[in-house]
């Protein structure tokens, strides 16, 4: 969960994730981003929400990320007549964001190994999206526990539960990817390094050290990458750290 309060517009950079957002009188899905926005409410609002981890919201929503690549959906446009009702319960406070989260995840299908893991290298620092899937071949240690519980599972779930991330093509990762995060492995890697960059900004000092820290080749590819996300110069988006929505620097994810 998470809660943020503004005075004023507050810039939203991209980070990843697909959240749920109540308050100031809507309930929407803001859908992965692939550059800055200005998040607008009036004096006083305050919105709360849930942050759904890379590649786990389609199994809650029931669609695709890349169809909520950047856009916010209403509840009502995404699930009709149920999501309407649903998004009345949100702001009356008969319901939490985690809440609704939970009552749909008895729903929600298995997560995708082979996306899982590539989403976990790209998130640990690997250079190019080439040095991630590289790695796929290695062994799995969960390989063995798995395969002992699946002849508890149908069929197709254990095939799914099973399936190694080496065997699965590269163009068919890929589409997978898509589906599960918004965008492609070699953006999300982008935003990915931004993010680690956000995340070290207040205790990395000066911009040079802090591209060698995030993994940048140097201080003019965080410059590059910085004012693609943001629309921002790194020096006008890191300093003063008002421009920085806490909530995004801290990539609270909770779902």
């Amino acid at each position: 969960m998470w809660r943020s309060a503004s005075a004023g517009p507050k810039r939203i950079v991209p980070d990843g994730c697909l959240d749920l957002v109540v308050g100031d009188g809507g309930v929407f899905i803001a859908g992965p981003d692939t550059a800055a926005w200005s998040s607008v409410t009036r004096p006083g609002a305050e919105l709360r929400g849930v942050r759904f981890r890379p590649g786990h919201a389609p199994a809650v929503l029931g669609v695709a990320a890349d169809e909520l690549r950047d856009r916010r959906v209403s509840l009502g446009e995404l699930w009709g007549p149920a999501g309407e009702v649903l998004a009345e319960r949100l702001l009356a406070g008969e319901l939490s964001p985690a809440e609704a989260v939970a009552s749909r995840l008895p729903e929600a299908g298995p997560a995708d190994r082979a996306v899982a893991e590539l989403i976990e290298r790209l998130d640990a620092g690997a250079a190019r999206v080439a040095e991630a899937r590289l790695a796929r071949g290695q062994a799995d240690p969960a390989r063995t526990k798995v395969q002992s519980g699946s002849s508890r599972l149908s069929p197709d779930l254990a095939a799914i539960r099973l399936e190694e991330p080496s065997a699965v093509s590269e163009r068919r990762l890929r589409r997978r990817f898509v589906q599960a995060v918004g965008y492609g492995p070699a953006t999300y890697l982008r935003v990915a390094r931004f993010q680690r960059a956000v995340a070290l900004a207040p205790r990395v000092p000066g911009l040079a050290a802090l591209a060698v820290a995030a993994g940048y080749s140097d201080q003019a590819h965080l410059s590059r990458d910085c004012r693609a996300l943001t629309g921002l110069t790194p020096r006008g988006y890191f300093t003063p750290p008002s421009t920085v929505d806490a909530a995004e620097r801290d990539r609270l994810r909770s779902a």
